[in-house]
């Protein structure tokens, strides 16, 4: 990732991906937004990073059948909604934006 749209968009994107897995592994509610908040989280981990291998790894636990191309197909959904849903200013306002989420997942 080079820039704060890049992070910014990637969390955003391993939140909603987050949610998605979450909902194939049968989990609701506080579990859901706990198990997609520690994937944004990853996002700015280089030891936590690799959110394919998380949520593959997850799923054959589980025994939740998905491809890897449907979970790459679904990461490169996410990451374009995510695109989206960014503020379009450049500099403060996108900025702002991606540090603010970062902050908050990064909250205990």
């Amino acid at each position: 990732m080079t820039s704060a749209d890049d992070v910014g968009k990637t969390i955003l994107r391993n939140k909603l991906l987050g949610r998605w897995a979450a909902e194939k592994l049968g989990m609701t509610g506080r579990d859901a937004e706990v198990y997609s908040d520690a994937l944004a989280r990853g996002t700015v981990d280089p030891e936590r990073s690799d959110v394919f291998g998380k949520i593959r790894k997850d799923f054959d636990a589980a025994g939740v059948v998905e491809s890897d191309e449907r979970i790459l197909h679904v990461m490169t959904e996410f990451m374009l909604k995510a695109g989206n849903l960014m503020p379009t200013a450049q500099g403060d306002s996108l900025d702002a934006a991606a540090v603010t989420l970062a902050r908050k997942l990064m909250l205990p």
